[in-house]
């Protein structure tokens, strides 16, 4: 198993999106890419940690590449917007790749530098690629949050539609029996 830590807005938006691929084995929600050890989720939204919402997802190489991860995070975040995904404001927002190895490291930057040369975006990506440092899983209530609140109106107004769209966009890439 490898692991692959990202950062795409709201941890539980894209908690549920990585879920349901195929070869992805766990998703964990925490904090990276700060400068305080042990942070809570009070003090990350606060803005003045420094760190990120971020995944980090153990997954099968054998089923699912890196390349195919790093493709599902650009397409289902926005990757343009400084320190924002959609309501949500604040640093601990932003779109990041956190490599785990020089490997991540290059394919992360030829991805983005060749998304960003696409013109796939009307503005340019603003995703940060920085080494990670240290993980630190958020609190246990934060875990598989769309799957135990679903009913919940973030869930339904927020979540939801994402997931939607990715089942759509990505249905050849998710695990079988998942909902499509």
């Amino acid at each position: 198993m490898e692991k692959a830590t990202f950062g795409g807005g709201c941890f539980w938006c894209t908690e549920a999106v990585f879920q349901e691929l195929a070869g992805v084995q766990k998703v964990e929600s925490g904090y990276a890419g700060g400068h305080m050890e042990n942070p809570t989720y009070k003090q990350v939204t606060s803005g003045t940690t420094g760190h990120a919402e971020v995944l980090q997802i153990t997954y099968d190489p054998d089923t699912i590449s890196y390349d195919e991860l790093l493709e599902v995070f650009w397409n289902t975040h926005d990757p343009t917007t400084l320190n924002r995904q959609g309501n949500d404001i604040g640093p601990q927002y932003r779109s990041i790749v956190l490599y785990h190895n020089d490997e991540q490291h290059e394919k992360a930057e030829k991805y983005l530098k060749e998304l960003d040369a696409s013109g796939a975006f009307d503005a340019p990506i603003v995703t940060t690629v920085e080494p990670l440092q240290e993980f630190y899983p958020a609190e246990d209530y934060h875990q598989n949050y769309f799957n135990t609140h679903g009913h919940e109106p973030y869930c339904s107004f927020v979540i939801r539609p994402k997931v939607d769209k990715f089942r759509k966009v990505f249905a050849d890439k998710m695990k079988p029996g998942a909902a499509r």
